[in-house]
């Protein structure tokens, strides 16, 4: 690990003032600090935030939900507003990770945790989001758990986040801090495709701070369900996963947000096919069109390209639950 220094500001503005392109906000450090073992990330400066006033989970006006940056996973699990208004949120949190990463993880933290790519760790081999111009191995290598949609011929790693997917399917908005003030960004600009720039995960300026994440109100009447495919039952990342929330209209689809984890470099959501199916019949075949046009365009490597059927029967499954919490209520 290469040397830094260590400042804890007593207030935001105190910590945008001292943030720059050496220096990296610090958390629970749950990702941050591996990467910093494995020499990957080597911040000349970490900022300790852990003392700001970002703890609250509170609702807004808008009868939404604002979730501090530095809520823990666990705490925003089991809280009675998430549990009670945003259980498909709950159930992607508690999906992820282990109890005791859990206890530490950030909710800001976990919207800018890096991918899990085998290239990407090895710092022995070449990689795009490590040294941008290097290569990417994982294209002609091992490639199995990389991504379907979105990718680029300069990165094909996904995005690790279980709690980011179910975000993304909740429409929310991240608060972001920096030297030019506040703003507003809505989840689905936030992370970034790769293209020709895959160092680059996530919209914000080297200043800017995670304040917040906020919730619209939830869907009337809508069931959903998190479904994570894995090699083994805990404590492993998605192959595929998908957050779905589904409203009925009688016996057809009212409203329909889905969105795919374990696929592509960021949450993938496309609402236009979404819409698509709005006034089409709650079926299984529905679902299964839903999910060919969802997954249309797929551009497959040797080792992933069960991913494909594999994110068909997740999406029926995931939507077929939601249908059944809908038809509960």
């Amino acid at each position: 690990m290469t040397p830094f220094a260590y400042c804890k500001p007593a207030s935001i503005e105190q910590a945008v003032r001292q943030a720059g392109p050496q220096s990296r906000y610090i958390a629970g450090g749950t990702n941050l600090l591996d990467l910093m073992k494995e020499n990957i990330a080597n911040p000349q400066t970490l900022i300790d935030i852990t003392g700001l006033p970002l703890r609250e989970v509170s609702e807004t006006a808008e009868g939404g939900v604002r979730i501090g940056a530095l809520v823990s996973n666990a705490e925003l699990a089991w809280h009675p507003l998430i549990e009670s208004r945003y259980p498909l949120l709950a159930q992607a949190i508690l999906a992820g990770a282990s109890p005791q990463l859990r206890n530490m993880a950030s909710t800001g933290g976990n919207l800018l945790q890096r991918t899990r790519c085998q290239y990407f760790y090895d710092v022995a081999s070449p990689c795009n989001k490590r040294l941008p111009g290097s290569g990417c191995p994982a294209r002609v290598g091992l490639n199995r758990n990389h991504a379907i949609l979105g990718a680029s011929a300069h990165c094909v790693a996904v995005h690790p986040s279980d709690l980011c997917v179910a975000l993304a399917a909740l429409e929310a908005v991240v608060h972001v801090r920096g030297l030019g003030g506040e703003r507003r960004v809505p989840f689905s600009d936030f992370h970034r495709l790769p293209a020709e720039h895959p160092e680059r995960d996530n919209c914000l300026s080297d200043d800017e701070l995670i304040l917040a994440i906020e919730l619209p109100a939830p869907l009337v009447d809508a069931g959903s369900h998190y479904l994570k495919i894995r090699d083994r039952a805990s404590y492993a990342f998605a192959l595929v996963s998908v957050a779905a929330a589904l409203v009925l209209e009688g016996p057809r689809i009212g409203t329909v947000r889905l969105a795919l984890g374990g696929v592509a470099h960021k949450p993938w959501r496309d609402p236009a096919v979404e819409r698509r199916f709005a006034g089409q019949p709650a079926t299984e075949q529905t679902y299964a069109q839903l999910a060919g046009a969802l997954l249309q365009g797929a551009d497959t490597l040797p080792g992933n390209a069960f991913k494909v059927a594999l994110a068909t029967q997740a999406i029926i499954r995931a939507l077929t639950e939601a249908q059944t919490q809908g038809d509960d209520q």
